[in-house]
């Protein structure tokens, strides 16, 4: 067998034993690397640091707004406030030009300001071996020590809340990447509402997470990017040992993103989701979480419950219990080939 790796995310078996091995903490280290955590958090006496780092390797359209808020999902998933934005550029040798580096720093800026970040360092290249630009991000924000959230902290019994809906970085995506054939296929208004999925229902969780944690002792949080929700409730699972048992038809998919995925043949469950966040808390909450991410505009649903690890991960359909999918790697890599 060949040990080629596919395009994606480290299988997550592999990836655990690699941290196993290769990584190393100190006692100030509270979350250290493994796998289902995104985000490292650091001890600084009255509260601790949350660090993330993450590229954008699929987008192109707007990568630097991409940057900026997947990373601060990743830290506001723990519960922390985003602060501090770097990013490095990679752009590629014989397109790169002085419009792309205004362009995508703009995009930087905005999404900074827009959250209340300082971007604040990094570095920018032109390299040579790239089709197109990529973008690495780490997000730097604080949080009281009391009020840390992890992927691990998901307890038997808990409800689990899935937010807005999924694959809505996805559908942007497909909108920008195969705008093109798509035209022949569908209006203009469409093609530019699922283009703007970016910014509505936008692929920002920041709010939502400091809504449900300032309304509830939030056990666990983890918003599914590349891999789709599947992949995300596998990390979830695994970080808690815990089981989960989810109800497909509670997962909401918007229609546009149905369209699209249909047309390409990709599984919804199964492809990248910034956009939605999963929240994990005690059931007596879990409604008044609900209503105050409503009156902010933001649909969520109760699609499942965390259960004990050894009743597996399981998603119900009409009523029937199968295996919760599995991904090798995300579904959007098969729009790339």
């Amino acid at each position: 067998m060949s040990d080629r790796l596919p395009v994606g995310k480290l299988e997550m078996d592999y990836l655990g034993q690699v941290l196993a091995r290769y990584t190393q903490v100190n006692e100030r280290v509270v979350v250290g690397a493994a796998v289902g955590e995104d985000a490292t958090v650091i001890d600084f006496g009255d509260r601790y640091l949350v660090a993330k780092t993450d590229p954008i390797t699929f987008a192109t359209e707007e990568i630097g707004w991409y940057a900026v808020n997947v990373n601060a999902n990743d830290v506001a998933a723990t519960g922390a406030v985003p602060r501090w934005f770097l990013a490095t550029l990679l752009l590629p040798a014989g397109s790169a030009d002085r419009a792309m580096v205004e362009g995508i720093f703009s995009q930087l800026s905005d999404a900074c300001r827009q959250l209340g970040v300082s971007l604040c360092g990094g570095h920018t290249e032109i390299t040579y071996g790239l089709a197109r630009p990529i973008v690495v991000g780490q997000m730097l924000g604080e949080v009281a020590r009391d009020r840390l959230v992890t992927t691990a902290g998901a307890q038997v019994g808990d409800d689990i809340i899935l937010t807005k809906g999924i694959a809505i970085e996805a559908t942007s995506i497909i909108a920008w990447e195969k705008a093109g054939e798509l035209a022949s296929r569908y209006p203009a208004d469409f093609i530019d509402r699922c283009q703007d999925f970016l910014h509505q229902p936008g692929i920002s969780v920041v709010r939502e997470a400091q809504i449900a944690t300032a309304q509830a002792r939030v056990h666990a949080m983890h918003d599914p990017t590349e891999g789709g929700l599947a992949m995300g409730l596998r990390e979830l699972a695994q970080a808690a040992e815990v089981g989960l048992l989810v109800h497909r038809e509670r997962i909401e998919v918007l229609p546009e993103t149905i369209l699209l995925c249909s047309d390409y043949g990709l599984d919804p469950l199964g492809i990248i989701a910034s956009g939605s966040l999963l929240i994990v808390l005690s059931p007596k909450d879990s409604g008044r979480v609900i209503e105050k991410l409503a009156e902010a505009g933001v649909e969520a649903a109760v699609i499942g419950q965390v259960v004990a690890r050894e009743e597996g991960l399981k998603l119900i359909t009409g009523g029937v219990a199968r295996d919760l999918p599995y991904f090798e790697r995300d579904e959007i890599a098969r729009l790339f080939e």
